[in-house]
Parts: structure tokens; C-alpha cells; sequence
């Protein structure tokens, strides 16, 4: 089973090393989109592991902008037009980590052929919190002077925004594991559906609804399982989710995931030591 790893990184290049140390197996590559604000030359290690390829076209991702969908959108294509038959495209940011070690990974997607991992959850019924991101109009993918206002006065005069295509909008998390053919459904939808993505262009985060939607309303529903593999915490109530550290150590291993987010390395360093020591003690039983 090859795995196609897509990793999103705009920062904290030796804990990307670290990641993708941590995934290697002889059907593992990485696709890295590195944000066009990171400084390239300190990734140059990259260039010399084995199945790494940088993702040309760099994007200058902002925070809850369409760019993140953007940078996303050209990882997939790349991954596709390799020509590499991957059976899985598993979306990573620079700062995951698996909590499995690799060989179980590709076992387990090997294991579920077919099936799409992802979180959809109903925006009208179950996610009613992300309505105003679909009903509003939002200028967070652009930069000028006045933005905010001139969205204030759009969202005053301008009738309510509606679904294109007929879309029942679902989504939560953004970060994924996709069939390649999922993956290329994505990439034609978009491609033959242009007013789709004109209409996410002004959604705020669109990257956490886009994709579930397109393969909700698709001949793919059958496939997808909600469930995105990850073990994330939001219990503080923020924006962005906890960042991990040792006291996490037990719930993370317990959750049965495959990967966890986020970390950071420069913070809290002892953590993904720890999780390679348990991922090598469980490994060897």
C-alpha cells in the first residue's frame, strides 16, 4: 500500500524532519507544500531524504483563508501527476505526529481499501457554529486597505449567501486520509465547477468544509467514515487546539488514532521522544 504523505509546513524545520523520519517506510513519499513566507534554505535538508518532493507554486497561506485550500489543491495535483499508483493521500501539517509506527499505518489503510477518513458533520443540523461561515461573506483570503469594512457594509447590503450547486454543506477538520480517486474527483470537481470555488473564496476556513462537501454530494458518500484518524484536543474552547505534551501521552495512546496534532517541538520537546519510545515498546511486544 503506498501512501502518499502531504504536509502542509510554514515553519519549525527540524520537527518536519522529525515527522517524516517518524512516517518512513519503503511505500511512504512526502509531498511538502512549504508556505511561500517560510525560508526555503533553512528546509534544504529535504533534498537529501529519500521520497521527498516539494511542492512547486508555493502559496502564501493565511490563517482561515481560501490560500490553505490552495496550497492543499496544488499538493494534490502534484501527488496525481506524479504518476505514483498511491492507494492513500493522507494530509498532515508540519505539526502532527504519528502515534503508530509506520509499518501498522500502511496495514491499516491496506485494511480499508476504499474507505475515505474524514469529519462531516451536518453545518445546518449537527455544526450550526460554522452557518455564518457559508451565509456571510468573509474577506479573509484577501489584503487590502478597508477589508473589514467593506465586509461589514457587504454583509449589510447584500442579500444572505446560499449554497452554489446545490451543495449540502458538512465539515469540521480539515486534515484527512483520501483515496486517490477521491482525490481526483476533488481536482475534476473543482476544475468543472468554477463557481464553486469563487463561492468558497469568501467562506471563512474554507479548508474545514470544501473538500467533505464535494464528496458528501458525490458518488464517494458511501465511502467516507467520520472519523479523521486524529487525535486532537479542543477542550480549552480556543480557535486552535491544544498544544500536546507529556500529561497528554496516556489519552493520545488510548484513543486508538493514528495520528495526533499539534505539537511543538521547540516547547515541549520531551513529548514525541516519549511517543517514539511507546511506539517501539509497542511495536516489539
Amino acid at each position: 500500500m503506498k501512501i502518499a504523505h502531504l504536509i502542509l509546513a510554514h515553519a519549525a524545520p527540524a520537527q518536519l524532519s522529525r515527522l517524516i523520519d517518524a512516517l518512513e517506510h519503503r511505500d511512504a513519499w512526502f509531498f511538502v507544500h512549504l508556505d511561500q513566507k517560510a525560508d526555503i534554505h533553512a528546509f534544504s535538508f529535504l533534498q537529501n531524504k529519500e521520497r521527498v518532493i516539494l511542492v512547486s507554486g508555493r502559496v502564501d497561506v493565511g490563517w482561515g483563508a481560501y490560500s490553505i485550500v490552495e496550497a492543499t489543491l496544488r499538493g494534490f495535483r502534484t501527488i496525481v501527476g506524479s504518476g505514483i499508483d498511491f492507494g492513500y493521500v493522507n494530509l498532515l501539517s508540519g505539526a502532527d505526529y504519528p502515534l503508530r509506527p509506520p509499518s501498522e499505518i500502511h496495514d491499516f489503510f491496506a485494511g480499508n481499501t476504499g474507505e475515505n477518513f474524514m469529519e462531516y458533520y451536518s453545518v445546518r443540523n449537527e455544526w450550526t457554529e460554522a452557518i455564518p461561515r457559508l451565509t456571510e461573506y468573509h474577506l479573509t483570503n484577501y489584503n487590502f486597505p478597508g477589508k473589514y469594512l467593506v465586509q461589514k457594509w457587504m454583509n449589510r447590503l447584500l442579500p444572505p449567501r446560499t449554497m452554489p450547486a446545490g451543495l449540502e454543506p458538512v465539515g469540521r477538520s480539515q486534515w484527512m486520509s483520501l483515496t486517490l480517486d477521491a482525490v481526483r474527483y476533488v481536482l475534476e470537481y473543482l476544475d468543472g465547477h468554477p463557481g464553486v470555488a469563487k463561492f468558497f473564496k469568501l467562506t471563512w476556513a474554507p479548508d474545514e468544509i470544501l473538500f467533505q462537501t464535494i464528496l458528501y454530494n458525490s458518488p464517494f458518500r458511501s465511502s467516507l467514515v467520520n472519523d479523521n484518524l486524529r487525535y486532537i484536543d479542543w477542550s480549552k474552547g480556543q480557535a486552535s487546539p491544544k498544544v500536546l505534551t507529556e500529561e497528554d501521552l496516556e489519552n493520545m495512546w488510548t484513543s486508538g488514532k493514528l495520528f495526533a496534532r499539534k505539537f511543538d517541538l521547540a516547547r515541549f520537546p520531551a513529548v514525541l521522544g516519549k511517543i517514539d519510545r511507546k511506539i517501539q515498546d509497542h511495536h516489539y511486544k
